[in-house]
């Protein structure tokens, strides 16, 4: 596709639309299907320390298909692949309904959510371009953390009514995913005819990885977009723990809330930053990552609900104030590097990696019996350190 069409492609064309509410029923499905089955989890009584395992080996399944989903994504048109993988994330999600082990079927949705990251993702920069791609990434950031919102209360909500019927409707979401996907406009492949060998094709992943490594822009991209989802997926099971003990309430639905502010914030940060931030611009996110980890802290020290509301919605538009200019940093560079299909692969590997190494460490950290407290404290100091490091580190470069 030729420059001139992605950059006169609207932001309200019937394609990005479609792309649009997939994904929002996607990640509604995510996140509702997330809390359905933590709540699955408590009601069959398994342990404290093994909710954080539920997600492991969730984004296990980004790690080891990390070297294929981005060429899958560029070899065939982007919309075909997303459907593909909430066909996937739909199977799963149906398994956990019928009582298979629900570790079990969330690999399974884990595989599906692999697949089509780099596909949501790598459509945008087909869709339109420069300027306009942060701010594409700022509807899709609006769509996503919308999804967010709903399906986390939705999820927690439902779960305290029902259980299983929590997780059927996760399952009619992603069937209705799979209908959106039908409605997206069918591109071309970005890369077709790659060779699907395998040494090929980890060879392809590997040398994309070195060349955005070499690069400072989309090192320093993917660095901080990793630290960002990995701080992130943790906060929701550290919430998951920190309200019984510090609020004394052990229902379903009020962890849900709180995730809820902090959606809630990153939809207005996402769109403070698709209006002030333009890619010469990036470093101005900075110190919205550096406030993420401060209000962590203050977070962690509350025994209220309403400050605690409060301050997770300070956090999310913080959040997404920082991270929607990465991304879209990361998707203009690589797009004209190793294709934006093999750049998202390879900062899913990054955001995944990250993931996995925090959720283990808070999970060994909840198993010896730190205090919730204690855990939110240290975890928000190293992610403010960590983000005034890499402030420094890109301000050298």
């Amino acid at each position: 596709m030729s420059e001139s069409v992605h950059t006169n492609t609207s932001l309200r064309s019937k394609g990005m639309m479609a792309v649009l509410c997939a994904q929002f029923l996607s990640a509604f499905g995510d996140n509702a299907l997330l809390f359905a089955t933590l709540a699955l989890m408590k009601e069959q009584f398994y342990p404290d320390w093994s909710q954080p395992i539920l997600q492991m080996v969730f984004v296990g399944a980004y790690i080891l298909f990390a070297p294929f989903v981005g060429q899958f994504a560029d070899s065939f048109p982007k919309g075909r692949v997303m459907m593909v993988a909430n066909g996937m994330k739909l199977i799963g999600a149906a398994s956990i309904c019928v009582g298979v082990n629900p570790f079990i079927g969330y690999t399974l949705v884990g595989v599906g959510a692999a697949a089509y990251s780099p596909a949501k993702y790598g459509i945008l920069g087909e869709l339109t371009t420069g300027d306009k791609l942060v701010k594409a990434n700022g509807m899709m950031e609006s769509s996503t953390i919308a999804a967010i919102l709903l399906g986390s209360v939705a999820g927690g909500v439902l779960a305290d009514w029902h259980v299983l019927a929590a997780l059927g409707v996760c399952a009619l979401v992603y069937a209705g995913a799979v209908v959106a996907n039908l409605f997206i406009t069918r591109l071309p492949a970005a890369r077709s005819g790659q060779s699907w060998r395998f040494n090929a094709m980890t060879g392809s992943f590997f040398s994309a990885c070195k060349t955005l490594w070499h690069s400072s822009e989309t090192r320093f991209s993917l660095v901080g977009t990793s630290l960002f989802w990995g701080a992130g997926v943790t906060l929701r099971f550290l919430l998951v723990l920190w309200v019984p003990a510090a609020l004394g309430i052990t229902d379903n639905a009020t962890p849900t809330y709180l995730n809820a502010m902090v959606a809630v914030g990153i939809v207005v940060g996402a769109g403070a930053a698709a209006r002030l931030v333009t890619l010469e611009t990036v470093a101005r996110c900075m110190p919205a990552g550096v406030l993420i980890g401060i209000a962590v802290v203050i977070f962690a020290l509350q025994h209220a609900l309403l400050p605690a509301y409060v301050l997770l919605l300070l956090l999310g538009v913080c959040g997404g104030f920082f991270v929607v200019p990465l991304n879209a940093l990361l998707q203009e560079r690589g797009k004209h590097t190793v294709g934006a299909g093999n750049a998202i692969a390879v900062q899913n590997l990054g955001e995944n990696s990250a993931m996995l190494i925090m959720l283990g460490l808070y999970s060994l950290a909840v198993m010896v019996g730190i205090p919730v407290v204690g855990v939110g404290i240290g975890f928000g100091t190293l992610f403010a350190v960590a983000i005034i490091v890499l402030w420094a580190w890109k301000g050298k470069v």
